[in-house]
């Protein structure tokens, strides 16, 4: 029987109420499907900052190396400056652990009406893959004199062909499992030379793929096809900027961030990955019950495919829609269905043996 060690961090607001709900779901997964899940709490992020000055300890990257995945909530307190929790957690967890494509799955799942008029099911089911680890995020900069008259500030975006490189390849072979399509969003008409070496280097990868589609729009242009036209779009390949906004656009679309999953992946396995929901702490939500799980569960479901248990991974999506199907709705999408209450119809939802 497999055996996997599982990191779990709730973080803060929501998170220590949707993971336990998505721990719910993948150890019944796993009970069903002949596979065992350990799980370690810790208590990292903005509530361990509070009390210690850190995110995370100093041997905190060390010790969670040690696991197969890491399950993650969600990051953020009002009392602590937003911009501290990208610099001092994820994105150190993101660049330390190599975890270079950024997952996020944009369908709208049956039983949901999506805000954009006469979609369907079948007009939008996307994956977005966002460069995670360079780009725009790398946080190299600093201040000027930032006090005075001719104070300023600078933010320097860093794409290296390597990282290029190795996000299109990923695109373009999942496009191939897929329904064969890769569409690269840019804005290299203006951002001249970072991103038009982007657009050259996988101009060059997709050489490689002569059976898959492809085709390049500018950033501007997507966000309005994404309300417009989301057929359009089979595998979505973007910067690491650009992809943040997007998957938020995509999570609307659906119908509610509450819904979107993601992973943030080291395709190599070298390091662990780290499987998380879309939307922030929710802080003005939060201890009240009525939390969202269904992105927490779905990234769940994406964990256990990275694990190679692809099985337990289709059923438990698949009882994601069943679940919504019978009405068993989160108050974010208009129903009344509590945040362990979905969890457990989900699980009832499962099939009762593989």
């Amino acid at each position: 029987m497999s055996k996997y060690r599982i990191a779990v961090i709730p973080g803060d607001g929501i998170g220590p109420e949707i993971l336990p709900a998505g721990a719910k779901v993948l150890s019944a997964a796993a009970e069903r499907f002949g596979f065992q899940l350990q799980y370690e709490e810790f208590p990292y992020g903005a509530g361990y900052y509070k009390q210690t000055g850190k995110f995370m300890p100093a041997d905190g990257l060390d010790i969670l190396s040690q696991f197969d995945a890491l399950y993650f909530g969600a990051v953020g307190r009002s009392d602590v400056d937003d911009t501290l929790p990208a610099k001092m957690f994820t994105f150190k967890i993101r660049k330390s652990f190599d975890q270079y494509v950024n997952y996020r799955p944009t369908r709208l799942l049956p039983g949901i009406r999506s805000p954009l008029a006469n979609k369907t099911c079948k007009d939008i089911n996307f994956v977005i893959i966002r460069e995670n680890t360079e780009g725009e995020f790398v946080q190299v900069g600093g201040f000027v004199r930032p006090n005075f008259p001719d104070g300023f500030a600078l933010d320097t975006s860093i794409f290296t062909r390597r990282g290029i490189e190795r996000i299109a390849h990923y695109s373009f072979r999942l496009a191939q499992k897929r329904r064969n399509k890769v569409t690269n969003i840019t804005k290299s008409n203006t951002l001249i030379h970072s991103l038009a070496y982007w657009d050259s280097v996988i101009e060059q990868v997709r050489q490689s793929y002569p059976t898959v589609a492809y085709e390049k729009l500018y950033v501007d242009n997507t966000s309005a096809n994404f309300v417009l036209a989301p057929e359009r779009f089979d595998v979505v390949l973007t910067t690491n900027f650009i992809g943040d906004i997007l998957s938020d656009l995509g999570g609307a679309i659906m119908g509610s961030l509450g819904l979107g999953p993601s992973g943030n992946i080291n395709p190599e396995r070298k390091y662990p990955s780290m499987f998380e929901p879309i939307h922030g702490s929710a802080p003005d939500i939060a201890g009240r019950g009525i939390a969202n799980p269904i992105g927490v569960i779905w990234s769940g479901a994406i964990m256990l495919e990275h694990l190679e248990e692809p099985e337990a991974a289709e059923q438990i999506v698949k009882a994601i829609e069943l679940t919504l199907q019978n009405g068993v709705l989160p108050v974010d999408l208009g129903g009344s269905a509590k945040t362990m209450e979905i969890a457990d119809a989900v699980v009832k939802n499962l099939p009762s043996e593989s």
